[in-house]
């Protein structure tokens, strides 16, 4: 996945290859075995880039184009993963054909770099400028699905290693980034038949391009460059929402977009 490369430790490799079979063989883990494998997140972003490398999902040398990060508060430790080309996608999607085993749903703000970010840059950024980094924002939905059997019987390290249990991205039209007024933003979420989930100024970090000093860094720690044009989801504006295969969902932000997909 990129130019920073390392052997794991005999344990790590074991995680790495199995979580490898289980995502070639669309089947999910027991968690159990592997409870005392990760125990800093250094270990599960090794695994996360070890996993990738052996799929073949992104170019050797370069940055993937597209990441989800975020975290429950600002006050939490962010977490960031890679997302595989073959799951990213345009609204309206149809994600028939890609495997799921519990799928849920999370409605978020994408945003866009609309310039390279260097090591030095990342390293002197802080939370008040990131945002000037962005050309493009819209609405997006991740479908998000676990290798591992019972998704909250996993360590959170475990589930990062997963990449963060990442199923796939459905992105809408980009349109200019501009200043909004977050805390008054709505978001209304529709999965098949079930009520609209209503939720307003409901961003766990208050500010979807907060995160963006985190992220850079995180992206910039093994001394490459961020291009211009790469993507991250920003976290969701409504928790874990469940979902079933054949629903239709639709993720509305009044006043900056919309998206919809088919599970």
């Amino acid at each position: 996945m990129n130019a920073h490369t390392t052997t794991l430790p005999p344990a790590l490799s074991a995680l790495a290859d199995a979580l490898v079979a289980a995502r070639r063989a669309d089947r999910t883990l027991d968690a159990v075995p592997w409870l005392d494998t990760l125990h800093e997140p250094a270990e599960a972003y090794a695994v996360q880039d070890a996993v990738a490398a052996a799929l073949g999902w992104f170019d050797a040398g370069t940055l993937p184009g597209c990441w989800k990060s975020g975290g429950g508060s600002r006050g939490a430790t962010l977490t960031h993963a890679p997302l595989p080309p073959a799951g990213v996608r345009q609204s309206p999607a149809d994600c028939s054909d890609l495997v799921f085993h519990q799928p849920g749903i999370e409605a978020e703000i994408a945003l866009r770099l609309g310039r390279e970010v260097t090591p030095a840059l990342a390293a002197s950024l802080a939370q008040e400028d990131a945002a000037a980094l962005v050309d493009a924002m819209t609405v997006s939905i991740e479908v998000c699905d676990a290798r591992w059997q019972d998704r909250e019987a996993a360590t959170p390290l475990l589930r990062l290693a997963d990449s963060q249990v990442h199923g796939a991205l459905v992105l809408g039209e980009w349109r200019p980034f501009a200043a909004i007024d977050w805390a008054s933003q709505r978001c209304e979420t529709k999965i098949g038949n079930a009520d609209t989930v209503v939720r307003e100024g409901s961003h766990p970090l208050g500010d979807p391009a907060w995160l963006l000093p985190i992220w850079l860094r995180h992206l910039t720690r093994h001394g490459q460059t961020v291009p211009a044009g790469t993507v991250v989801t920003t976290g969701s504006w409504i928790g874990l929402l469940p979902c079933a295969r054949g629903d239709q969902v639709t993720a509305d932000f009044p006043g900056i977009g919309a998206v919809r997909l088919r599970v």
